[in-house]
């Protein structure tokens, strides 16, 4: 192919996938932006909020000796973890001939990750400040990266298989997604009650996943439509 043929190609093919990708992912996103511009400015209502929840919980969790259990969640949930258990869908999709989608959704789940980690970086947002604190985590806090994790593999695999599920009994596919729902929530759950992160924070890292995966598979599976050869 020639450099000509591959710059027509790319503004042809390529170029709208992306623009339809970025801007699903700016509609998509948009509340993350907005909750993140509110914890960055100290927005009483959300601040506050966020501490008595974080507060209420901890103390649960030293009441009810719930330590172990989330701590257990938290080792088996790390994000290095969660994207090794996608690599057997990986391999199923793969063999069931959804190649294109395969290769688009561990693209999407590498960019992902790393994308996750650029929004903390953005943010700056302190971990929560506690008396007596059960658990400890280094980074910043705003958002949730095992929230975020979970729920971009969640999504991005669920896309993969979807094809392959929609061929089988409803109830197959409600139990695959509330599978998934009860997965991201525990997670976000552990999260505050271990205190190492606000429920703001969970939250923007379970919207911040799935949205960031829709989007992507939005542009991945828009089809340009085809221009017709001059006469």
């Amino acid at each position: 192919m020639s450099p000509a043929t591959s710059g027509a190609w790319f503004v042809r093919v390529v170029l709208p996938r992306l623009v339809r990708g970025a801007l699903a992912a700016a509609v998509l996103c948009l509340p993350v932006v907005v909750l993140a511009v509110l914890v960055t400015r100290h927005w009483s209502p959300i601040v506050d909020a966020d501490q008595r929840a974080v507060l209420a919980a901890t103390n649960v969790t030293r009441e009810r000796g719930f330590l172990p259990a989330l701590e257990a969640w938290q080792w088996w949930l790390h994000p290095m973890r969660v994207y090794i258990a996608a690599v057997p869908i990986a391999l199923w999709t793969w063999h069931r001939r959804l190649r294109g989608r395969t290769i688009w959704g561990v693209a999407t789940m590498l960019v992902g990750w790393n994308l996750g980690l650029q929004a903390k970086l953005v943010v700056e947002r302190a971990r929560p400040l506690i008396d007596d604190p059960v658990a400890h985590a280094p980074g910043y806090s705003f958002p949730s990266g095992h929230a975020f994790n979970v729920a971009m593999m969640l999504t991005t695999s669920l896309i993969m298989l979807w094809p392959l599920v929609r061929e089988r009994a409803l109830a197959l596919r409600a139990l695959l997604v509330a599978g998934a729902a009860v997965i991201a929530v525990l997670t976000a759950l552990d999260r505050v009650f271990l205190g190492v992160h606000y429920p703001s924070d969970v939250t923007a890292g379970v919207l911040l996943g799935c949205g960031l995966s829709v989007a992507s598979f939005i542009g991945f599976s828009h089809r340009p439509r085809a221009t017709k050869e001059p006469a």
